[in-house]
């Protein structure tokens, strides 16, 4: 009845009508009621929403249709079948399908509004998919591009996005034109099949320069909110600079508002979820905060990709989407090729297993893509190692979702992304990317909180709460930290936390002295610094498992009066009420007569002192340990020697001294523990990256592609629980295992194990 319904819908003259006056740039207003009317009730929810009840899926689309400007050869997309996708996806254990419907310059369905590839003919991909998704109860999704739209922007240059100076950025879309009803009347085409829901994909406004956008149009909006013209560019030194960037943000969130709006009185049925960026690398370009943008549909939909973002990306990226909207699901995509979306090659079957289980430990539901050949060709070798990783995912549904158990709670400022990274946020990030990477290897559970939305209960989630580099901070902020130190919290703040005034200027006095017991005396100017310590109790418990080597935690020699570099920013600071550990020391480049004129790239050795360390203040019933340098950002930067990383992990375990878990696994193997207090069952997930090495690349030296994940690994592990162990079972039979007491040994032969275990 759907289909014979959205056939009816699609002949309709208010249809065309909307259509024709949405390619015109007009307002459709009513004529979309009407047909709303007509929607309602496409996709019954009697027993939830469709990603209520899924746990892994696919997305395919075709490949190259971004890379040929609208000149494409007669072959393109030509075998992009929807039936044959559907029963593929199918057979490959997918609970869901996402289809691309419409790219850059073409779309797969029966549209009024833009072309299909020349070798479809009167084909129309959608319906074809529709109807055999709903044989096998598939819930369908179509994926329909936004930002990018080559076609619309060579019909209408107007809607282009503009510089500064006026001149239009050739690829991006102002969200502010005519082009939203376009967008409006696409959805409504593409919504008249009966689909599940739709993927918009993606609300950015650009991933660098030039930035946009400066039209007449957002002039005017500007001049009207504010009460004054746009400032003339980038401009970082006053508050007209603050005013854009709220402009821009709002700019987006409007835009993702009024289309699930728009989604829901069509089709109420149907689900809304927008491809995110509010996350590291992005920035204020992109125009999306982490928080208010995670929000704006039925889930958060963001994506991993180990080539561009690195192999931690996949627990960082997972543990952030929670975060940003807390209580919603959050799927996560990643892909079957090995370089890039749009590459034609396939991941050994361990290389998907291990990103697979890794973002389902932290409680994602996955979406595997598959970028099809030109021609639309699906590789059977690509369905098959897919269906494997689909099949064991989905036979382990119980094992994912619960309650995760966490030891550090990672501060994020938006403001400070802002107005501290400013143009170089890459320079600033490294302390954030440090903190989770420090957590992976030495085996802490970690989730994120962030200014925007940053609550009392929200820090009392985590025993540890890390301020790394956090160089903007309010007075509500500083106000409900402190709360929460006073009442038993732990907090570990690094590098210049609270010395910059909302335009990121600096500040004499840091918001956090009075926490940190101890006034600034200096910023230090540059990166390279080094850490000697003491053989006070406080300096032996941060040296624990530091040696000469960076070697094995066991058995090590006495760090005590030995520099090791810990490179990143640093803070001279003069105790008051806290008690001073070891030595914080510049380096030979301070002496030089030009500092800057010295490879930058490249630290120098330890000089003299220039202050304490670490200090160590009590406060209320809590503690404060502030590093005066950056153990987190030494762990991302080029030069992560262990020592830096132990450094930070040893300051979180004097915080915590008595965690519920204690866990020993090599540093390549991650650890997810997660609660489920109905059946009284912890289950540590054991996931190791265990990838081949590489040789020198053939162009971009030194930067080399990691390897891919092709044997089973076997490593050591321990779990120790605090307060006791009733019993403990692998997932696995080839794991071995003995409990003695409260401890469990084991000896795993797998990328991922799951030890349930009884308290």
């Amino acid at each position: 009845m759907n289909t014979l319904l959205s056939r009816a819908i699609g002949r309709h003259p208010f249809v065309r009508v909307g259509v024709r006056r949405a390619r015109e740039g007009w307002q459709f207003g009513w004529i979309w009621l009407t047909v709303a009317i007509a929607f309602a009730g496409l996709e019954s929810r009697a027993e939830g929403p469709w990603f209520t009840r899924t746990l892994v899926g696919m997305e395919v689309g075709p490949t190259g249709a971004q890379f040929a400007g609208g000149k494409h050869a007669p072959d393109y997309a030509r075998n992009f079948n929807g039936v044959e996708i559907v029963r593929r996806a199918v057979a490959a254990n997918a609970e869901y399908l996402v289809l691309w419907v419409r790219d850059g310059d073409f779309t797969f369905h029966d549209s009024r509004l833009l072309p299909r590839p020349a070798g479809f003919g009167d084909r129309d991909v959608l319906r074809e998919a529709v109807e055999e998704a709903r044989r096998h109860t598939l819930p369908l999704i179509a994926y329909c591009q936004l930002q990018y739209p080559a076609y619309e922007l060579r019909q209408h240059p107007e809607w282009k996005a503009r510089q500064a100076d006026g001149k239009p950025i050739d690829h991006l879309v102002c969200f502010n034109s005519g082009y939203t009803n376009v967008v409006k009347a696409l959805l409504v085409e593409i919504l008249s099949y009966g689909i599940a829901g739709l993927h918009l994909d993606m609300v950015d406004q650009g991933f660098g320069a030039p930035h946009g956008c400066w039209c007449e149009t957002c002039q005017k909006l500007f001049q009207a909110e504010h009460g004054r013209p746009m400032p003339k560019g980038v401009n970082w030194d006053d508050n007209d600079w603050d005013r854009m960037l709220s402009f821009r943000y709002a700019a987006s969130d409007r835009f993702e508002k009024m289309l699930t709006e728009h989604v829901r009185r069509v089709a109420p049925g149907a689900t809304v979820d927008f491809n995110y960026h509010g996350n590291p690398p992005f920035s204020w370009e992109v125009g999306q905060t982490p928080v208010v943008h995670a929000g704006n549909g039925d889930f958060v939909t963001g994506e991993a990709g180990l080539w561009a973002f690195g192999a931690l990306s996949a627990s960082f990226n997972a543990e952030w989407y929670r975060a940003a909207a807390p209580g919603r699901p959050f799927q996560v995509a990643v892909q079957r090729g090995v370089r890039m979306y749009h590459d034609q090659t396939t991941r050994p079957l361990n290389d998907m297993r291990w990103e697979m289980f890794t973002l389902l430990a932290h409680g994602a539901f996955v979406t595997m893509i598959d970028k099809t050949a030109y021609d639309g060709w699906l590789d059977p070798v690509a369905y098959d190692r897919i269906g494997a990783v689909l099949a064991e995912a989905r036979a382990q549904r119980r094992e994912f979702g619960h309650v995760p158990v966490r030891d550090v709670g990672i501060y994020f400022s938006a403001r400070s992304r802002d107005w501290i990274g400013r143009d170089k946020p890459s320079a600033w990030y490294p302390s954030v990317l440090g903190v989770h990477k420090a957590c992976v290897y030495e085996h802490f559970g970690f989730g994120f909180l962030f200014d925007e939305n940053l609550s009392l209960d929200g820090l009392r989630q985590f025993p540890v709460v890390c301020l790394p580099n956090v160089g903007i901070l309010t007075q509500p902020e500083v106000d409900l930290l402190r709360c929460y130190v006073e009442e038993g919290g732990k907090l570990l703040i690094t590098g210049q936390s609270g010395q910059f005034d909302h335009l990121g200027r600096p500040q004499a006095a840091s918001m956090l002295e009075g926490l940190i017991g101890a006034t600034v005396e200096q910023r230090s100017v540059g990166l390279d610094h080094w850490v000697r310590l003491d053989s006070t109790p406080h300096g032996e418990a941060l040296g624990t498992g530091l040696d000469h080597q960076g070697g094995s935690r066991t058995g090590s020699k006495s760090m005590a009066g030995v520099p090791f570099l810990v490179r990143g920013p640093a803070t001279l600071y003069k105790a008051t009420t806290a008690t001073s550990v070891g030595d914080l020391m510049d380096s030979h480049r301070t002496a030089l007569a030009n500092p800057n004129g010295y490879n930058q790239d490249w630290p120098l050795s330890a000089r003299q002192v220039v202050g304490p360390a670490v200090l160590v203040n009590r406060v209320g019933r809590g503690m404060v340990l502030t590093f005066a340098g950056s153990p987190d950002f030494a762990t991302a930067s080029e030069h992560h020697i262990v020592e830096a990383r132990r450094l930070f992990a040893n300051g979180v375990r004097l915080l915590q001294p008595d965690p519920r878990l204690r866990i020993t696994a090599p540093a390549n193997v991650e650890v997810v523990v997660t609660d489920d207090p109905a059946t009284r069952t912890l289950r540590v997930h054991l996931i190791a990256y265990n990838a081949t090495p590489q040789t020198t690349p053939p162009k971009e030296r030194p930067y080399v592609m990691p390897g891919l994940i092709e044997d089973t690994p076997m490593f050591r592990a321990s779990i120790e629980l605090r307060d006791g162990l009733r019993s403990a079972r692998p997932l696995h039979r080839s794991t071995q295992i003995k409990k003695r007491g409260r401890r469990v040994d084991l000896v795993v032969e797998d990328v991922h194990e799951i030890v349930q275990c009884r308290y």
